[in-house]
């Protein structure tokens, strides 16, 4: 069991090496950009997924809201059964997808495209029909999910949350966030008191 481990976390390694290599910067910024142009207008920001990107998906809409940008987790398959109402003409959608060909998902960003949402991709592959039909697409790409297996989503996950949270520094940074205004939206647990900690030593 020990050794499973150990190759896992070694094959993981090696996967996320490859994340590294492979973030496009550029396209980071761009999709920053189609936010902050959609928020200037009274847009906002869902995150959806399938499976375990739909995990991924909460995860990084409660990020982006606790960093400056207010998102909302969109249900990946709900969104055709009326949840895309929460949608609105000139918001964005993240989609989250692993192959880039998630049938119910591509069913949904298709009914969002109709609403007129403007689609950033984040996919491993950026030839499939997600990144296609995405304005911007943010490749999180891994060769393989590093167990022995190699099908439950393991490296693919991480390689998703990694190239999201680049967005999310970015978007960040763009509208210079401080602590203060931090703490305001995240007053509670030890991450909260940390915060007031420094400000009582100034």
């Amino acid at each position: 069991m020990r050794e499973d481990v150990q190759r896992f976390i070694e094959n993981v390694d090696e996967q996320m090496q490859i994340v590294y290599k492979t973030i496009d910067v550029d396209n980071v910024e761009k999709a920053a950009k189609l936010i902050m142009n959609s928020e200037k207008q009274g847009g906002r920001v869902h995150v959806t997924g399938i499976g375990k990107p739909g995990h991924v998906a909460g995860y990084i809409a409660s990020l982006l809201s606790s960093t400056g940008t207010s998102a909302y987790e969109l249900h990946g398959t709900e969104a055709v059964h009326g949840s895309s109402g929460q949608v609105k003409p000139g918001d964005v959608v993240i989609c989250i997808s692993n192959s880039g060909e998630t049938t119910e998902l591509l069913t949904t960003v298709n009914t969002l495209i109709k609403n007129e949402a403007h689609i950033i991709g984040c996919t491993r592959n950026p030839e499939s029909t997600l990144a296609m039909k995405s304005e911007v697409c943010l490749q999180a790409k891994v060769e393989e999910e590093g167990d022995s297996l190699n099908k439950p989503p393991r490296a693919s996950v991480l390689a998703e949350i990694l190239v999201l949270q680049c967005l999310s520094v970015t978007l960040q940074e763009y509208k210079k966030l401080d602590l203060d205004q931090y703490l305001k939206w995240h007053p509670g647990g030890r991450l909260g008191q940390s915060i007031r900690d420094l400000q009582s030593v100034k």
